[in-house]
């Protein structure tokens, strides 16, 4: 099935879609909100600046796919493939990416506030800012996800849940010169996370609750560790 012809029934009002092949297809700047893409093959397709709000892409394969500045607001991605996919610029505000698969995938400056993240596997993933706007994951559920080796350098996790996490050599270290943001994880809850040899580097983690976290290695230099429960459960001491 062609582009056109979706477009053409989606505006007769049909929205079930399921298992479609939408391999390399070009919907860019297109409404397609409350479709069901459940299961689509959208590798490789190109879906910037579109409007997915509310959609159903449960187990979607989105592989190296182009959906920068995208709405995807509220949509459901539990499940979904979106290796090596651009979502720069996406808005995936109360998301849900449950399980999804976002290996090397570039965020920068996505907003996934509110999204649910939990059991993501989020390897080397690129969640630096953009040009215009910081990367912002401020209350989102990563609980149990994989950042091994993901750079969110300058991210917002405002209130982030990473319980369990793995974030083992990330990169959450502040910028340098003229990009000298803080990244923000203050009051993130990061109990029994994985943060050995990650880079913290000026970080702010302000009422951070690291009980239980793995800290071997890891690089806090700078950081402000101000009210933070430590790994033992007691509160920073900044004397010791």
């Amino acid at each position: 099935m062609g582009t056109e012809t979706i477009l053409t029934r989606y505006s007769a009002g049909e929205r079930s879609f399921p298992r479609i092949n939408l391999q390399e297809a070009e919907l860019i700047k297109v409404n397609l909100s409350n479709i069901d893409l459940t299961a689509a093959d959208l590798r490789q397709a190109r879906l910037g600046r579109s409007n997915f709000s509310h959609a159903c892409l449960r187990a979607a394969d989105l592989s190296e796919s182009i959906v920068w500045g995208t709405d995807l607001t509220q949509a459901d991605l539990s499940q979904a493939v979106l290796r090596e996919a651009d979502l720069s610029g996406a808005i995936l505000t109360q998301a849900n990416l449950e399980r999804a698969n976002l290996l090397k995938s570039i965020l920068e400056g996505a907003n996934f506030s509110g999204a649910k993240l939990c059991r993501a596997l989020m390897i080397e993933v690129d969640l630096r800012p953009a040009s215009d706007y910081r990367t912002n994951l401020s209350q989102a559920d990563l609980s149990h996800a994989d950042l091994s080796y993901a750079n969110l350098s300058r991210a917002l996790l405002y209130q982030a849940k990473l319980d369990g996490a793995k974030l083992c050599r990330a990169n959450l270290s502040a910028g340098r010169g003229e990009t000298a943001l803080a990244t923000d994880l203050s009051e993130v809850s990061m109990r029994g996370a994985d943060l050995s040899y990650a880079n913290l580097t000026g970080a702010i983690l302000h009422k951070a609750d690291l009980t239980g976290a793995d800290l071997t290695g890891t690089v806090l230099i700078d950081a402000d560790l101000r009210e933070a429960i430590m790994p033992d459960g007691n509160f920073f001491n900044i004397n010791k």
